[in-house]
């Protein structure tokens, strides 16, 4: 069954959501360096922090508590089920003040305020969401606006927030995004804004002022078959798509990793050379992120054999070179990928939870941190960390 497909059928009423949840449902969360929300200290000085992970089959939101000193996540409060809503989405204001879920299937973005302990409570009624279908959530770097895409109706919804009560006001019309826009991120400096789109293995950019979104030249381009994941490096300088279903005619490997360089006055894409990345084994990467410091990209895919990817980037050109022992075989998701701004631990979301891994600042090398991975008690949708 194809990306849009399925959703569409589990819209319908027909079963699904996991696969619909593995195949779309994958969150690349960039948050600016230096947020920090202190719980306590682990024992070896890093804070304790806490997370949030939307929960699409119980309709809800659960708070996660990250104990500092290990990266092992335990489940917290978690707000009340509400039926036919299946919140994927989530996106955490700057100030960790209020978060947003967007509700898929409920077409609505649900409000919550956050307590100092990390709690959540409704700030009002859920919203109308403005499009169909909407899958992925994101806040500009100042905090001052909310964009959301909607994978049914083809666009992007854009809010401006009210930073005292966390209201959310429409800016006009969605702005049309091209076929099933999924995945959705900015730049750390806010001025570009990059939508993947599955069902036609590209991507769409935008640039972005004042709350309205303009095509970047040249956009959409191709990434590759089924291209999903999004994360650009902490210059603003490269794009990195995972692309889970492109074939590698050289390696007996399924999926690869597109490389594009961002032009910084136009936003504009250019293909890297070398690219598209891929590892000498390993099936169907869907989910990536780029460590704080600029230095490696990890792609998951899920399963425990060769399911973790990892390159360092040559800071010149921006090409991928695969890390020694890279693929690595740990227990692995690719619903989601992020890591914390310290760069000490990196998490990615399965069927069944949370996996967490510590790594190597030096070599990459990723290790499973002890209990991952971590339950949630039914699949994850998005995972977003306060701090």
């Amino acid at each position: 069954m194809s990306f849009l497909r399925a959703a569409r059928a589990a819209l319908a009423g027909q079963s699904g959501l996991p696969r619909i949840l593995a195949a779309i449902f994958v969150v690349i969360i960039v948050l600016p360096a230096g947020l920090s929300l202190s719980c306590g200290s682990g024992s070896l000085g890093r804070p304790n922090h806490n997370a949030y992970v939307t929960l699409p089959n119980d309709g809800s939101v659960a708070l996660l508590h990250i104990n500092g000193a290990t990266g092992a996540i335990s489940v917290g409060f978690q707000t009340p089920q509400v039926g036919g809503t299946t919140p994927i989405g989530l996106a955490l204001l700057p100030s960790k003040k209020f978060l947003y879920a967007v509700n898929s299937f409920a077409n609505s973005i649900s409000i919550y305020a956050v307590a100092l302990d990390g709690t959540l409570t409704p700030a009002g009624n859920p919203i109308p969401e403005g499009g169909s279908g909407p899958v992925a959530a994101v806040i500009d770097p100042s905090g001052t606006y909310l964009l959301v895409t909607n994978n049914f109706t083809d666009d992007i919804s854009v809010f401006s927030i009210d930073p005292d009560s966390g209201a959310l006001s429409p800016l006009g019309l969605p702005v049309p995004a091209n076929s099933s826009p999924s995945e959705i991120l900015f730049t750390h400096s806010g001025k570009f804004v990059y939508v993947s789109n599955p069902s036609l293995g590209m991507v769409t950019g935008f640039s972005f002022s004042n709350g309205v979104l303009s095509p970047v030249p040249n956009s959409p381009v191709f990434s590759g078959l089924g291209a999903i994941g999004l994360a650009v490096d902490s210059s603003d300088r490269y794009l990195y798509v995972a692309n889970p279903s492109a074939s590698n005619p050289l390696v007996p490997t399924e999926g690869n990793i597109s490389g594009f360089s961002i032009d910084p006055t136009s936003g504009k894409l250019t293909a890297i050379l070398g690219s598209p990345f891929t590892a000498t084994n390993g099936i169907g990467p869907s989910a990536i992120t780029v460590d704080p410091s600029g230095r490696f990209v990890y792609a998951f895919a899920t399963g425990s054999s060769s399911s973790i990817w990892c390159f360092t980037i040559n800071p010149t050109n921006g090409q991928l070179v695969a890390v020694t022992g890279s693929p690595f075989s740990l227990v692995s998701g690719g619903l989601f990928a992020l890591i914390d701004p310290s760069g000490n631990y990196l998490y990615t979301g399965d069927q069944n939870g949370i996996d967490g891994y510590t790594y190597n600042p030096s070599t990459g090398v990723p290790t499973a941190i002890a209990g991952s991975p971590f339950s949630t008690g039914t699949e994850p949708g998005k995972m977003v960390l306060s701090e």
